[in-house]
């Protein structure tokens, strides 16, 4: 089963990232959420929206989004990503597990809980 999530990432001071869609399972599931959230998200910052502009990334799974307000212009990052150790394929979780008797850590992503927790 996958565990896809809907995140928002801009910069506020500093660099943050936002879950907007938690717990979808597929990821057309989670491409349906972050078409949906394009033009309803708004920033946890108070704008008064005067326009959305919205521009879509090669990948078609991560969008840039620009909310002029009264005063200020907001940009954010809109995407979808998948918890790597719940991937639905093979490749991915497989690359995902590390041997904790590993003196080097594997390429690709990781994904482990540190000894001790």
């Amino acid at each position: 089963m996958g565990n896809w999530v809907v995140i928002a990432q801009y910069y506020s001071d500093v660099y943050r990232t936002e879950f907007i869609g938690r717990g979808l399972e597929t990821k057309d599931q989670a491409l349906k959420a972050l078409r949906a959230a394009l033009h309803t998200y708004v920033p946890s910052k108070h704008i008064v929206e005067k326009r959305r502009h919205v521009y879509r990334f090669a990948d078609q799974e991560s969008y840039l989004v620009v909310i002029k307000g009264k005063l200020t212009q907001w940009e954010c990052t809109l995407r979808i990503t998948e918890l790597v150790s719940d991937s639905t394929d093979p490749a991915v979780t497989e690359r995902a597990q590390m041997d904790d008797g590993a003196a080097e850590v594997a390429d690709g992503p990781q994904d482990r809980i540190p000894p001790g927790y």
